[in-house]
């Protein structure tokens, strides 16, 4: 593949995101169409379905750039206290808001939901391998981490009248204490390492 190929695809990509994007925020998922949206981005339908299968196929492809956003976003806050790296973290649901509040606005982008939670559940994996030696840890990292989604759903939903940092601040302490619990039940030597942010 030439150069001249290459930039051609991703302009054509660039176009087809920035047209679904823009439809998402205004009329939401289940209403956008192949057809609307190469209108939208002045490409024909043909050279839609070059890149994509279908609006599901295109979302997947967002929803994968926003997942490796989330990830270098824990390796820049890994050395951030808890409550400070959970601010953080939060801060990008409020720069994105928008965004998220249409994927949480509807049933049909249901698969999202389901990867942001296993992206949280495995980060957090990571945070309790480090601070207890408890071997079956399934049945916490999965209340934590649909704790952790429920409380973004309920946000970017604007479902609470206090501010993101005052909500992360709380997440933050809440993951702190029930985590330092769990360091405590596995190992009772008060000679452990205070838990870091969940990613």
């Amino acid at each position: 593949m030439d150069k001249t190929t290459d930039r051609r695809i991703i302009k054509s990509k660039k176009a087809i995101q920035s047209a679904f994007l823009e439809m998402l925020l205004d009329d939401g998922f289940d209403a956008i169409t192949v057809k609307d949206m190469t209108e939208k981005a002045d490409i024909s339908r043909k050279t839609f379905y070059l890149h994509y299968l279908d609006k599901y196929d295109l979302l997947n492809e967002i929803v994968d750039g926003t997942i490796e956003e989330l990830t270098e976003l824990c390796e820049k806050k890994k050395d951030l206290g808890f409550v400070e790296g959970t601010v953080l973290w939060f801060n990008y649901f409020e720069n994105h808001k928008p965004f998220f509040n249409a994927l949480f606005s509807t049933e049909s982008t249901i698969t999202f939901r389901h990867r942001l939670l296993d992206f949280i559940m495995e980060q957090l994996n990571l945070k309790l391998e480090e601070v207890s030696s408890q071997k079956n840890t399934e049945v916490l990292r999965k209340f934590m981490a649909m704790a952790v989604l429920g409380v973004l759903e309920s946000y970017v939903l604007n479902q609470f009248h206090v501010g993101i940092e005052e909500i992360a601040k709380q997440v933050g302490e809440l993951l702190e204490q029930i985590i330092l619990q769990a360091q405590i039940t596995s190992d009772p030597s008060p000679c452990k390492t205070p838990p870091q942010p969940p990613c």
